[in-house]
């Protein structure tokens, strides 16, 4: 039996997107499936099912469970099969001006192992890239993966990256321009590799598994120490020419770097001491101290003008605040909501991220995912 839209095809070319059909199905599912119900959803035979089903075994992609008798029915238990999502892994890497973290991942997207260590030297890029290939290597260890399951990776970084991964500016350094990342660590690690902005990474990832699964047009912003957004139009990352879309902080006419030394705004510093003290303001703030709650006004003043222009240019439907705004959440939401109220801008909904310092990872993965997909689970047929 041919998937439907299929007529015309050789064999060779039904038998892979058939096998992509089932590899999908079960891909998507939270729980394991069962022979018929692969049939059902992928309007195929028992036998042609069996046959793939055999093969992805064989392969290492999918196992059969024990069968489990079906309650109250007679004759055999049915057949259940599940993915094995760490049959392939995905590694992810964030690079800041202080230090890397590296991630791998199967491909459901779930971390399954990390890596972290301080840089020895930002502004020698071979250094750095030979730190992050040593720590996609730890992560995988921590992971009890191997190389050969190793299937791609993407890197998270700071500055405009184009869409071939090639880091076009970045502000306060000239070392790292004309930087191919993905070139640079497949030399490392013979795996295809991309790179994006990490602040493009956490609107993706804010998307797949965050507070903008309902929204396609969507700023990620971090904002104060350290300043960058991430747009998402109709879905997609927008990156504009050379990947310079967001890249605020080189636009001098927006009051971007006003506050970047106020202590309250080292939420967004990659130095943890400067976090800390930020913390410490912000509960002295919630206390009722004068000194930091004026702080405070200052940085939702700053942050509010800046919503403000992105309300009336890319409009989207969703704000969210990151890269560690989140962790004040609660004071600065009501506050940046009342400002952008009186300054009368379109009802923009305002969030913090729910995913954390681990944003820009997780979107890593994603895109690793997006790039990857057909070379993993096989080509896509509309209506199939």
């Amino acid at each position: 039996m041919l998937t439907p839209g299929l007529n015309g095809m050789n064999q060779s070319a039904v038998r892979r997107v058939n096998t992509s059909v089932i590899l999908r199905a079960l891909a998507v599912s939270a729980e394991p499936m069962t022979l018929t119900t692969l049939a059902e959803q992928a309007g195929l035979s028992r036998r042609t099912i069996e046959l793939i089903l055999d093969s992805l075994v064989e392969a290492g992609w999918v196992t059969e469970l024990d069968r489990v008798p079906t309650s109250g029915c007679a004759g055999r238990p049915a057949r259940r099969y599940q993915l094995r999502a760490k049959h392939a892994l995905l590694a992810a890497v964030r690079i800041t001006t202080l230090d890397v973290t590296a991630v791998v991942a199967d491909v459901r997207g779930r971390i399954l192992g990390r890596a972290h260590r301080p840089l020895r030297a930002y502004q020698d890029p071979q250094a750095t890239l030979d730190d992050a290939a040593a720590l996609v290597l730890e992560a995988l260890d921590d992971a009890g993966g191997s190389t050969d399951r190793l299937r791609a990776g993407a890197i998270a970084a700071g500055g405009a990256i184009d869409d071939d991964g090639i880091v076009r500016r970045l502000v306060h350094t000239t070392h790292w321009e004309g930087v191919h990342l993905p070139q640079e660590l497949k030399r490392r690690i013979p795996v295809p590799w991309f790179a994006d902005n990490d602040s493009n990474l956490g609107a993706l990832a804010e998307r797949w598994r965050g507070v903008a699964a309902e929204h396609d047009n969507v700023v990620w912003a971090i904002l104060g120490n350290r300043t960058g957004l991430g747009i998402l139009i109709r879905g997609a990352v927008h990156r504009g020419l050379d990947g310079a879309a967001g890249e605020i902080v080189e636009a001098a006419s927006i009051p971007a770097g006003s506050v970047e030394n106020r202590p309250v705004a080292w939420l967004t510093s990659p130095e943890p001491a400067r976090r800390r003290i930020a913390l410490d303001r912000f509960a002295a703030a919630r206390a009722g101290d004068a000194d930091a709650l004026a702080e405070v006004d200052e940085l939702v003043e700053n942050i509010a003008s800046i919503l403000t222009i992105l309300s009336w240019t890319i409009a989207p439907s969703l704000i969210v605040l990151g890269g560690g705004l989140e962790d004040a959440a609660d004071v600065l939401l009501p506050r940046v909501r009342e400002a952008l109220r009186r300054a009368r801008t379109p009802a923009v909904e305002l969030r913090a991220t729910s995913l954390g310092h681990d944003a820009a990872l997780v979107g890593a993965v994603k895109s690793a995912l997006d790039r990857m997909d057909t070379e993993l689970f096989g080509p896509l047929v509309p209506g199939a």
